[in-house]
């Protein structure tokens, strides 16, 4: 009989591809969502309403592990307080809301990988290589990621082998960072932003999805693992490559700070800070990553 893996955020960018490499590594998929949706071949959909409390716990009862995916996209918005929440809960009332069932349940997983984000290390731009064990940030992006990650610490206490990916900037077909930023550079608008040096820690959407595979099969994995390459991309490197790609040097001036803090507020910390983090600990599993080299991914991608 086949394993079954629940997925929330299972429509998403990232969850439509894990999706699909589940299936094809012979395992079948649940996906909590919101709507009613039909289920096919190997994908069935239960309904969860995370502001409500509510979800059908035969997704739970069936699960063999679960990936949890969903969260507000905390690029989308400007960062008023209101959508500081709506960010920070929708990560962590869903966790405990899959806790909860879990509990009444006494369902037993065999585990439970969470998303996170390096942007627990903070919106900060210095030379630190973070590992897993660089402590926390304490402005928004790292306080968010922070607590994201707490909330998995009750299922653990369950019993659960938990793991916990602190995702890099995804980089994928029509998708991702680039769905933002590729129309501006393929009509030759793309710049550098602020200094350039902020760094840009990045992973192509197919390693991301075989670490997910690998948390699931490698039961040794346990804790949190930094998903994103290791190679000292800087905004200047990532633009200037991402303009290449598009067969032209950049010939913009590079965008002032304070015109993005005018026009995103808060949120420029975003693009405009970056740090550098460590990859060590994931391919001390023996995972390998498929894309190294920054203008080979985004020419996959393009």
């Amino acid at each position: 009989m086949k394993k079954n893996v629940l997925l929330t955020g299972g429509t998403g960018f990232i969850g439509k591809i894990l999706t699909e490499l589940l299936i094809a590594n012979g395992f079948s998929v649940s996906i909590l969502s919101r709507s009613v949706k039909q289920n096919h071949t190997d994908i069935s959909y239960f309904q969860w309403d995370v502001d409500s409390g509510t979800i059908d716990e035969e997704a739970i009862l069936k699960a063999d592990y679960v990936i949890h995916l969903a969260g507000e996209n905390i690029g989308a918005k400007r960062w008023t307080a209101s959508r500081k929440k709506a960010v920070l809960d929708s990560r962590v009332k869903s966790i405990k809301l899959l806790y909860t069932c879990l509990k009444l349940n006494n369902k037993k997983l065999d585990g439970f990988i969470s998303a996170s984000g390096v942007g627990i290390y903070g919106a900060i731009t210095d030379e630190q290589l973070c590992d897993e064990t660089t402590s926390p940030a304490h402005d928004f992006l790292g306080t968010v990621c922070q607590e994201w990650e707490s909330a998995t610490i009750p299922i653990h206490d369950l019993g659960i082998r938990t793991v916990q990916i602190r995702t890099g900037l995804v980089l994928g077909k029509e998708d991702g960072v680039l769905k933002q930023l590729a129309p501006l550079f393929r009509y030759k608008l793309g710049s550098v932003i602020g200094t350039g040096k902020q760094y840009m820690p990045w992973i192509h959407i197919d390693d991301l999805c075989q670490i997910y595979l690998k948390a699931i099969l490698d039961s040794t994995m346990q804790g949190p693992f930094n998903a994103a390459v290791n190679d000292k991309t800087t905004n200047t490197i990532f633009s200037e490559s991402l303009a290449k790609v598009f067969g032209y040097s950049i010939w913009l001036p590079k965008v002032p700070a304070f015109v993005l803090q005018l026009v995103l507020g808060e949120m420029a910390q975003l693009v405009l800070k970056g740090r550098r983090v460590s990859s060590d600990k994931i391919e001390k599993t023996g995972f390998q990553f498929q894309y190294t080299d920054l203008e080979k991914a985004l020419r996959n991608c393009l």
